[in-house]
């Protein structure tokens, strides 16, 4: 009984998901239509970063070089040899690049994804002979790296110009769908054995390791995972925008994941999900704080800026009143079933 009223449950959460980006891709404006989609890419980076950083509880501060080569491989695939040759400016591109053209949309994504797996496979021989803090100094290095490759090597990537007239292909249908999905794997990677063995990295390593848990390779799988699905998002990001260069993947991209999970709470895929829409979702609406405002008969000037003053204030309330997050280690479904259970 309780395992079939939890069925039904998944099923209204699945419809009232896709009755509302039908909905929205059809009723809403282009700007509104443009937040989502922003909101939708950010849920698919955030729940596969707490995979790595919140559910297996490594440190890692990768993800803007993982989303970069997504972004880059994908816009590669998609742009034309013509359009290429067009604004190359810096040097002419490479052969291979030029060679490397389709117009499949989900190909481009998809080989955006496995390139940064592939790319996550090999880094994580050498990042996983540490941990903690070592760790996340190894993982930040790798998004300079990345980021100063893409600027030194123009027959690639056209340099610090980047890329243009890209394929504007993502949509509320791909970028909402491909969230669904995103958050339908993970959480079925988390429920499996695979990410009990995960937890128990998280909770005691060492101990993990005298229970027969072979760490290095279940971090590897939730390294490679993330990765994936940031290289997905990373396509994803580059079809909306319709232009990419270094510096949009800079610290600060990582930064604004790690401030969704940790407001959502780590290792919640729910909380992950709630924090990219109050911190993409919150950061836009409150931009009439940057404007000029009347308050009490009095004309404020516009303080450009001020929204992001009043967002960290609430980030620090937060914080103080809830440490492990808003959702802290469970998902919304774990709170309801027992609550329930406490009930009965």
């Amino acid at each position: 009984m309780v395992l079939s009223q939890r069925k039904m449950l998944h099923l209204f959460f699945y419809g009232v998901a896709i009755w509302f980006i039908w909905f929205a891709q059809t009723a809403l404006d282009e700007y509104s239509i443009r937040i989502l989609n922003n909101i939708a890419i950010f849920m698919i980076l955030a729940v596969s970063y707490n995979l790595i950083n919140g559910v297996t509880g490594q440190l890692s501060l990768e993800p803007n070089g993982f989303v970069a080569i997504g972004a880059y491989v994908a816009a590669i695939i998609l742009l034309d040899a013509d359009t290429m040759l067009y604004q190359y400016y810096i040097e002419d591109p490479s052969p291979v690049v030029l060679a490397i053209h389709s117009q499949s949309f989900i190909l481009a994504l998809l080989a955006g994804g496995i390139v940064s797996a592939f790319v996550a496979l090999m880094l994580s021989f050498p990042v996983f002979r540490v941990r903690g803090d070592y760790l996340a100094i190894v993982t930040l290095g790798f998004g300079f790296i990345i980021r100063i490759l893409a600027i030194n090597n123009p027959h690639i990537t056209n340099g610090s110009l980047g890329l243009n007239d890209i394929p504007e292909y993502s949509n509320l249908y791909w970028t909402g769908g491909l969230a669904i999905v995103a958050v339908t794997v993970i959480l079925n990677i988390i429920y499996s054995k695979y990410g009990r063995a995960m937890k128990a990295v998280r909770d005691d390593e060492d101990t993990a390791i005298a229970m027969g848990v072979n760490t290095f390779k279940i971090k590897t799988l939730a390294f490679c995972t993330s990765a994936f699905m940031e290289g997905v998002g990373g396509g994803l990001l580059a079809c909306l925008l319709t232009s990419i260069s270094p510096d949009l993947f800079t610290f600060f991209l990582t930064f604004q994941l790690l401030i969704i999970i940790v407001l959502g709470g780590l290792g919640s895929t729910t909380g992950a999900i709630i924090g990219s829409i109050l911190v993409i979702g919150g950061a836009e609406w409150m931009r009439f704080l940057d404007e000029p405002m009347a308050l009490f008969g009095f004309e404020t000037p516009a303080m450009p800026g001020m929204r992001m003053v009043i967002f960290s204030v609430i980030l620090i309330l937060v914080m103080l009143f809830a440490r492990e997050g808003i959702m802290g280690k469970k998902e919304l479904l774990e709170r309801f079933w027992k609550k329930k259970k406490e009930d009965s």
